[in-house]
């Protein structure tokens, strides 16, 4: 029987309505996965290759011949709109079947959850937040909820496996479980998976089960794809020289403004008419691209067509814009962060701009891949911005970072299909101290040892010895976040109830405090710091003056003004793998020219790299310039230069007599000394080779909190969690064995 005649008959009638001529390997995949083995299953394939189907279509077909006594499967997405759009498909698939679908989030009314908690049946859609106040509030309940729940769908997983959100998302999994006293198999989904062996194993932590992926071999896909560069200023790159590239774009706007940006006016000009994606990689970003976009509308006096997206917005302001993106007659431009990267369906988009470099293959391809669906290919325009260094400018200054990471991230992928692998080897403290504060305040009174038993067992806290957890509950007793019972029993104590019982405490990702700002009636969504009254705010694509500020209640008002001034949301992090930076200094090696490249952009490579052949920066990593002052390109990933400052300032610097010590990540570290190059090498070579534990790599008196509740960890752990979690040490050590050579 093939997989098709093996689904059920809605499910059969859904695909014949829909014109579909045959099924997707990953459904065909997925459906001899679900209905003949008892694996979990990875789904790895492209954006809008149907995993979602692929994942339900069977599972529906089994609920459609035995139905489930509770709530028979949870679908995890990472965000709310991921988790409507998908209610929207899924609620039209399952309505003929009888099969409920429920979404739970902080968006959902509350008589729409408690239709659910009456009658728990069918598939709950709900994002890590909500899984963790529903087993925080219902937890004698959840047998009843989730007693014969037989699948867990994780979707975008691979934005799970790099932070302690993916580790709450896993604890809860194992705690639901335990407590429904179920083992349900899991699928997770993904477009942009690294390492998928790596990934199979987490899925699977704590199952007793192997997790199954599918070999799945597609059409090569099709890209169209541009990369451009701009100064800020008028003179670019490639003005007065000849080389080959993509044809000329223009870029000239009629009355622009004066002092225009022509990266800006190059969007302007290649948005007109279409519908389009502008990603940025700051919250910050997004409302000063947004407010210059929409002050050339104004200026040309054309219609307003630029909406924007991002996370500080009110969810009004995010679903407007999603709306409106879904509207096949509407041509309009949404600017936007991440919170657009992931695979909500917003229509037909004609092609996606990326300003700047990601900081990630992944985030790359996730952002290409909103486009091109139906049949068209992915299309995504590169627009670098760089200001024209001086003339005298150090060299360091005069390297196109940007446009280096830009081209990495492309050639990776198409090289080598490289994406970023899982991150799983770190100490999660922070989340270790969410996940007891979670239990406890679920649980009510109990022994130390039970608490431990429930905690330490979790599969995400594999790394955290007993000793180091008791050393947290002691510290917790202390600064009564937990309290002691005449009985020996431990319960969440009068500090701790301030911070799990607040709401915020269902999120383990680490936020900025926030002020929801007003107009009138209307909120237009959440600023970090605000100005004091009279000064201007950018939120929501336009520029506001504030009225008042309600310091108590954390509300901003304010009025409609004209304007442009920068928007503030905190500060936006990047994390680049090592591969990434090598492959940066393999493009300033090699003379090839990629086909993607316009003018501007052939003619800034082709500097950077007679900059770089000139000073040899690509064949020594040390670079003498000029006096004293030396430059070091390591060509390390966020986490391994981090471990390299360090160890020079700390192992290294009395030795060397470094001063004026100053390093710009992941790229360069700048400083000065009284050594020469080889006695620099040399000194490095012999502190690696010594026995050195890397707590020695934490400065003196520093606590450094990475994570949203290290505040409340003992110092020790904090560094220890720090040291051997965050540094990489061994990718440090990896090129100092490379630099002797």
């Amino acid at each position: 029987m093939s997989i098709f005649e093996r689904y059920a008959p809605f499910v059969q009638d859904f695909i014949y309505r829909n014109n579909w001529q045959s099924l997707r390997a990953v459904q065909v995949a997925a459906g001899d996965a679900v209905f003949n083995t008892d694996d979990n299953i990875l789904l790895c394939a492209s954006t809008a290759s149907g995993k979602t189907e692929a994942a339900f279509f069977p599972i529906l077909t089994e609920f459609y011949e035995n139905e489930p006594s509770s709530v028979g499967a949870i679908y995890i997405a990472p965000l709310k709109a991921l988790i409507n759009d998908q209610f929207l498909r899924l609620n039209d698939l399952c309505c003929e079947a009888g099969i409920p679908v429920w979404h739970w989030h902080g968006d959902v009314s509350q008589s729409h959850k408690s239709k659910l908690l009456k009658n728990p049946s069918g598939i709950l859609q709900i994002t890590p937040e909500s899984l963790e106040a529903l087993l925080l509030h219902k937890h004698s309940h959840i047998a009843r909820f989730f007693g014969d729940l037989r699948y867990i769908v994780i979707d975008e997983i691979h934005s799970l496996l790099r932070g302690d959100r993916g580790g709450q998302t896993l604890c809860l999994i194992e705690r639901l479980s335990a407590l429904a006293g179920v083992n349900p198999r899991r699928i997770g989904l993904s477009a942009t998976m690294g390492d998928p062996e790596k990934a199979g194993e987490f899925l699977s932590y704590g199952t007793g089960r192997k997790t199954f992926i599918p070999s799945l071999t597609g059409e090569k896909a099709k890209w169209r794809l541009s990369l451009e560069h701009f100064y800020t200023s008028d003179i670019q790159a490639s003005e007065g020289k000849e080389q080959e590239a993509l044809p000329v774009l223009d870029i000239k706007t009629d009355t622009a403004p004066e002092n225009s940006d022509p990266g800006m006016g190059y969007i302007f000009e290649h948005t007109r008419g279409k519908k389009c994606l502008v990603f940025v990689n700051s919250r910050e970003e997004c409302e000063a691209v947004t407010t210059t976009l929409r002050r050339y509308c104004e200026i040309k006096k054309e219609p307003d067509r630029f909406l924007i997206h991002h996370g500080n917005l009110s969810a009004s302001y995010r679903e407007t814009a999603e709306d409106i993106m879904r509207d096949e007659s509407e041509f309009q431009t949404t600017v936007t962060t991440a919170t657009l990267e992931l695979g909500i369906d917003i229509g037909k988009l004609e092609r996606a701009f990326q300003i700047d470099a990601p900081f990630t293959v992944s985030s790359f391809l996730q952002r290409m891949g909103r486009t091109g669906r139906r049949d068209l290919p992915p299309e995504m325009w590169f627009v670098i911005r760089e200001e024209k260094t001086e003339a005298r400018a150090s060299l360091p200054l005069t390297v196109p970072w940007k446009l280096l990471q830009a081209i990495s991230l492309v050639q990776l992928y198409i090289e080598e299909k490289w994406v970023e692998p899982p991150k799983l080897d770190r100490l999660p403290f922070s989340l270790l101290y969410h996940q007891t504060m979670a239990c406890l305040a679920s649980c009510g009174e109990i022994s130390p040892k039970e608490l431990a038993s429930k905690v330490l067992t979790l599969s995400y806290f594999h790394r955290i010895s007993k000793e180091d957890y008791i050393t947290l509950l002691r510290h917790l007793i202390s600064i009564n976040h937990i309290e002691r019972t005449e009985e020996g029993g431990l319960i969440v104590g009068i500090a701790g109830e301030r911070i799990a019982n607040n709401f915020k405490f269902y999120a383990v990702f680490k936020e900025n405090e926030e002020y929801t700002v007003r107009s009138h009636s209307e909120e237009l969504g959440t600023i970090v710091m605000p100005p004091p009254v009279g000064e201007k705010i950018a939120i929501a694509g336009h520029v506001w003056i504030v009225e008042e500020v309600d310091r108590k209640r954390h509300l901003v008002y304010c009025d409609l003004v004209k304007g442009q001034v920068p928007a503030y949301f905190g500060e936006c992090p990047g994390d680049i793998n090592t591969k990434v930076l090598k492959r940066m200094r393999q493009v300033l090696k090699e003379e090839k020219i990629y086909p993607y490249l316009m003018k501007n952009a052939v003619a800034r490579l082709d500097e950077g790299r007679r900059t770089a052949y000139n000073s040899s920066m690509t064949e020594d990593f040390l670079i003498n310039l000029g006096g004293d002052t030396w430059c070091l390109f390591p060509w390390l990933g966020s986490y391994a230069f981090l471990a390299m400052e360090r160890f020079i300032k700390i192992r290294c610097g009395e030795r060397l007599g470094l001063s004026s010590f100053d390093s710009v990540r992941p790229y360069f570290i700048q400083f000065r000394m009284k050594r020469t190059k080889e006695e620099f090498f040399r000194i490095l070579k012999e502190e690696a080779k010594k026995d050195f534990s890397p707590m020695e790599l934490v400065y003196e008196n520093e606590v450094p909190y990475f994570e949203k509740y290290d505040e409340f960890i003992p110092d020790e752990l904090v560094k220890k969690g720090f040291a051997y979690g965050i540094l990489d040490i061994d990718g440090m050590k990896e090129f100092i064995k490379e630099a002797e050579k």
